[in-house]
């Protein structure tokens, strides 16, 4: 019967803890215990008979009593061992057991080797490092380490493992070094590990030469057991600095082989795995010591491939472990291709089991194979996207952490899909912290553009905003008011990423404020309030409008979770949309009045300034609230010279200079001066403010419905212009007059002189540029219609199958979804290099169409008859000229080239450059209106053409009179073939691997976007083309719509690879996203435009 060693008190324990059905009551049951300890502990045992008592001169105390009593601790020490036991149990459960410590200590000097164990391993567990106790045991250690028993020398090396402090090193690390010299195995085992542990704690009294000169040495003890515990020591050792083991590489591989040949006793196989923990630990050691290091790994290469080839061959659990850190070890070390092929392998074996341990393993091996050599993952799509759809929580977290080291700039978007989609259904704080940081890094890392940026942040902001780093809102901010950075070259981009951003924050404007964390809000508010005049999916008094809602719901449901600073921000935001929309909405006025009372002085501060201006100088709103001048530099005078005038006046009227005291110590002084001729602070409380309803504060009347603007530019979100001819300076500051009802001052702003909003202000707005002959195409927020897919480039590194007779079995829609999704993920993987990362604050950017900022005019009021409301009349804007007609230089329009348009030769200089129009559903930019055209003149026919004497002379021998084709024909365009350098180009026969493979070596990349192309709408037509352009079609991949080919030029010198995808829209027309690789950066480019060219 179990528990036949135990007394019935005992077992009666252990029985009633198993059995327990709630904690509540095991504390009970401890509870009890504990009062039957102290009981047996101060009686001094089961029979009675004393107690403790304390030994005149001696810090422990004993057990005293009845000495003829053999049933008390102090004289049964069966019974003392299990009273110990008995307190680890209350420990173990929670409560508090130091009334059993001091007999730990005591038996510990105890002569038999069982309860010196016990004592020693209840004072490990239990002492607290700095406990008085641990003192009283250094003496009992030193004997107990110089002992003739062994077994009392173990139990010592034991000890000192968990019960010496730093402080104590020094009093037994003489003894500890001695007993690596002792001629009992066990006993050096120990003594090795106790010497590194003392080193752990005071390095400087245990130095490290000794450590590696010891450890150097018993690497080589002729006990295998003692070699194991030795190889510990070096792993822990070589982790922090591995110079001192470079040269072990030679012993260690020796050994090992020894391991791997069966010479060890056969006492340490497992499973008839020979020592495989001695395996593991030395192909640790290896990896760390053939890190970066060629020489190293060189010597280190054949005995890996054997130890993996025969961990292989086994195939049980133990073996599976030695292969993994087999692979961890090869993809480590210096490469060597062999290895990495066998290491790839073993990982392929690992993902297709149906083990979901072995599973896991191979999830980790791929995950360290792919950083450094990423085309081993093209291998493993398909298992790849099963373990993300697997239950497995502890299998599908390391599949995402597989995800983000396999990210690269083509795979980018695909994989910061997956990483947000998990991290919305995800609760575990840990995980959603850890996600978020690794879709930060990636998009600021390996952005494709500065729009998929914006949106992909703020879904992060919408998500997990409050475990966002604030810093990314300052970078996103940076980039949106900053762009590219380059003022002369990319301001359209700028200028058309702040337009996106905005109809992207507009559009979060409906969402519940008890949803939308601090930093989501915030940044709202910042774009909102800077560029909310760019958006033409919603009016600046409609946003305004909604703003004030926000920020009143967001009263009652703690808008950004009850910050203060964001409720500043929204007010911010308000009061710049004010100033831009040139009136202020009822709406506006009320919230502004509102928080004129607000117990938040900063907030309040802010509202009666604004009123302040408003009311007085509705002028200086320009200078106050100007237009995209976040990144302008504030001119701060730190002499403050500028109050030099008032100063002088308030002298000249008999104010008292200010004179600095010469001693800062009569303060006592100066206090005691302004008592005695009263006190200069006044300690009569304020009044209570008094009620007042709303309208009788100081922007009452502002915001009825006549103070926006005109029934003809009720539809404008923009600031109002400059109307030409307007040169007046500022006019000059009028007081307003006081209608019917006191005290509620009416305002009528007129429109004057000229004060550009924007950056740097120029005399004359530069003409509209010219467009292109092809723009990229424009991801825009507020398109009604599904953006067009992102181009994903993947399927190179499928397998071609064999051709034969029979047909292919038809795959299922899980099937291709699946290979859809693989194709999007492993994009690119073949890559040998990433580009270099991309500053947090500026994301990689695409050229975009231009669009500039609106001038402002400043507000100025004069002298009206009484109305009922205050409104901002706005100047009409000038219309918007019309653009430079296209013409195809190139000649590749299939309509043939026709007349250009006749062009005005009058042309305004001075004229406004015209807005940005709304996108339309392709998402490219509208063309604004081009003014009807004079009508044509009556054409004269062409006079008939002269006689030609060369044929008449039949010298043209036999060449016709027949039109030579052009480019636009589609004869021409069959038989038209890319030349490079003068010669056409020649297909290269590759398979798809062999693509892949070349796709990561080739250095240069091309990419061309079309928006809509009517001429090539299919995949079909696409491959077509690239045959008859002299590319050898390598595959068409019909699951996700894309097909590659491979050209070469110059006898097989350069070579190119192009990959397209075809994307298709409404109607006829496809979008195109073609990829140009070549390993010649002209021969890419040439290709790159002449396939933009074909496919238009």
């Amino acid at each position: 019967m179990s528990g036949m060693h135990l007394s019935r008190e005992f077992f009666e324990l252990i029985k009633a803890i198993g059995e327990s059905k709630s904690k509540q009551e095991e504390d009970r049951i401890i509870a009890r215990e504990v009062v039957t300890l102290k009981k047996k502990l101060e009686t001094g045992g089961a029979g009675g008979g004393g107690g403790l008592s304390m030994i005149p001169g001696s810090p422990v105390p004993s057990m005293g009593g009845n000495a003829g009593n053999q049933n008390g601790l102090n004289t049964n020490k069966k019974k003392a061992r299990e009273f110990l036991v008995r307190v680890l149990y209350v420990e173990m459960l929670g409560h508090d057991g130091s009334f059993g410590y001091i007999k730990a200590v005591e038996l510990a000097a105890s002569q038999s080797i069982t309860h010196k164990r016990t004592g020693y391993l209840l004072c490990s567990c239990c002492l607290s490092p700095d406990h008085e106790f641990r003192f009283m045991l250094v003496n009992q250690m030193q004997r107990d380490l110089i002992s003739s028993n062994l077994l009392e020398s173990c139990g010592a090396l034991l000890a000192v493992t968990s019960l010496i402090t730093p402080d104590l090193v020094g009093t037994v690390s003489t003894q500890v070094m001695g007993l690596l010299e002792h001629s009992a195995e066990t006993v050096r085992k120990k003594a090795i590990i106790a010497l590194h542990r003392l080193y752990q704690l005071n390095p400087d009294i245990v130095t490290k030469e000794e450590v590696v000169e010891k450890v150097r040495r018993m690497l080589c003890d002729r006990d295998p057991a003692v070699m194991g515990a030795t190889l510990n020591v070096i792993e822990a050792l070589a982790r922090c600095d591995v110079a001192p083991f470079k040269d072990l590489v030679p012993s260690l591989v020796s050994i090992l082989k020894q391991i791997c040949e069966r010479r060890l006793p056969s006492e340490y196989d497992y499973h008839r795995i020979p020592a495989p923990w001695m395996q593991m630990k030395i192909i640790r050691i290896l990896s760390v010591v053939g890190k970066n290091d060629s020489q190293a790994s060189e010597g280190m290469y054949e005995i890996l491939r054997e130890a993996l080839r025969k961990a292989e061959e086994a195939g049980i659990n133990a073996s599976n472990a030695i292969v993994y850190e087999c692979i961890r070890c090869i993809t480590m070390i210096y490469p060597n291709a062999v290895l990495l092929d066998s290491a790839g392998a073993s990982i392929s074996r690992f993902l297709s089991s149906r083990s979901q341990n072995l599973r896991y393993l191979g999830i980790i091996g791929l995950a360290s194979i792919v950083e450094k050599h990423p085309k081993y993952a093209a291998d493993h799509q398909l298992a790849v996207i099963e373990c993300l759809e697997d239950k497995d929580e502890t299998l599908l977290r390391k599949t995402l952490d597989l995800l983000y080291r396999m990210t690269n700039p083509v795979n980018v978007e695909f994989i910061t899909d997956r990483l947000l989609h998990f991290l919305r259904g995800s609760t575990d704080p840990y995980l959603k912290s850890d996600l978020t940081s690794k879709i930060c890094t990636i998009s600021e890392r390996f952005a494709p553009n500065n729009a998929w940026y914006v949106s992909t942040i703020t879904e992060l902001f919408k998500i997990a905003g409050d475990l966002v780093d604030p810093d990314v809102a300052t970078n996103l901010m940076s980039l949106i008011a900053e762009g590219t950075g380059n003022e002369d070259d990319d301001e359209e981009a700028d200028m058309v990423l702040r337009k996106q951003s905005v109809e992207l924050y507009v559009s979060l404007l409906a969402s519940p404020p008890n949803r939308m964390s601090r930093v989501l809000v915030e940044t709202l508010a910042w774009v909102l309030g800077e560029y909310g005049y760019l958006s033409s999916a919603m009016s600046l008094d409609a946003i305004i409008d909604s703003m004030c809602k926000l920020l009143h719901s967001g009263n009652n449901a703690r808008l950004g979770g009850g910050a203060t600073s964001t409720r500043r921000l929204v007010l911010s935001a308000i009061m710049k949309m004010v100033a831009q929309f040139g009136s202020c909405p009822q709406c506006a006025a009320k919230i502004i009045d509102d928080y004129t009372l607000s117990e938040d002085p900063d907030a309040q501060r802010r509202c009666l300034e604004f009123q302040a201006i408003i009311t007085t100088a509705p002028q200086l709103l320009s200078e106050v609230f100007p237009v995209d001048a976040s990144l302008e530099d504030v001119e701060v005078d730190v002499n403050m010279n500028f109050l030099d005038g008032i100063v002088s006046v308030a002298a000249a009227n008999g104010a008292r200079p200010y004179s600095k005291p010469d001693d800062d110590d009569d303060d006592d002084d100066y206090l005691s001066s302004q008592t005695a001729t009263g006190s200069a602070f006044k300690m009569t409380p304020y009044e209570k403010p008094t009620e007042r309803a709303y309208g009788q504060g100081a922007m009452a009347g502002l915001g009825s419905s006549s103070m926006g603007p005109s029934a003809t530019t009720a539809g404008v979100a923009l600031p109002p212009g400059q109307a030409p001819g307007v040169n007046s300076p500022t006019s000059a500051l009028q007081q307003p007059q006081q209608t019917t009802s006191p005290g509620q001052p009416q305002l009528t702003i007129r429109n004057s002189g000229a004060n550009v909003w924007g950056k740097k202000p120029t005399a004359q707005a530069a003409p509209p540029a010219p467009p292109v002959a092809a723009s990229p195409s424009v991801n825009s927020f507020s398109s009604p219609s599904p953006a067009p897919p992102r181009p994903t480039y993947g399927g190179f590194g499928a397998q071609v199958q064999s051709t034969s007779s029979a047909p292919p079995p038809a795959k299922t829609a899980e099937q291709l979804e699946k290979e859809r999704m693989a194709a999007a993920l492993f994009g690119g993987i073949g890559a040998s290099a990433p580009p270099p990362p991309v500053p947090p604050s500026q994301p990689v950017s695409t050229p975009q169409p231009r669009a500039t900022v609106p001038q402002q005019q400043p507000l100025s009021v004069q002298s009206q008859a009484p109305q009922p409301t205050t409104s901002f009349a706005p100047a009409a804007p000038q219309p918007p000229a019309a653009p430079a007609p296209e013409i195809d230089l190139l000649g590749f329009d299939s309509s043939g080239v026709s007349e250009p348009a006749a062009i005005s030769s009058s042309v305004d200089m001075l004229a406004p450059t015209p807005l940005i129009d709304e996108p339309t559903m392709n998402g490219s930019l509208s063309v604004p209106p081009v003014p009807a055209a004079e009508p044509e003149p009556p054409k004269v026919e062409a006079p008939a053409p002269p006689d030609d004497p060369f044929a008449a002379a039949g010298l043209l021998d036999g060449f016709g009179d027949s039109s030579l084709p052009t480019l636009s024909t589609t004869e021409a365009l069959d038989s038209a073939k890319f030349e490079y350098s003068g010669s056409p180009i020649a297909p290269f026969t590759i398979t798809t691997p062999q693509f892949g493979e070349r796709w990561g070596s080739c250095p240069s990349t091309h990419s061309v976007t079309i928006a809509s192309s009517t001429n090539v709408n299919s995949l079909s037509k696409f491959v077509s083309l690239c045959v008859r352009a002299g590319l050898h079609k390598v595959e068409e991949i019909a699951a996700t719509n894309e097909g590659i080919a491979a050209c070469m030029a110059g006898g097989g010198s350069s070579i190119a690879l192009v990959h397209g995808k075809v994307s298709p829209l409404s109607g006829d027309a496809s979008r195109l996203d073609i990829t140009v690789k070549s390993s010649d950066a002209n021969l890419g480019s040439q290709l790159a435009m002449y396939m933009q060219n074909m496919c238009r």
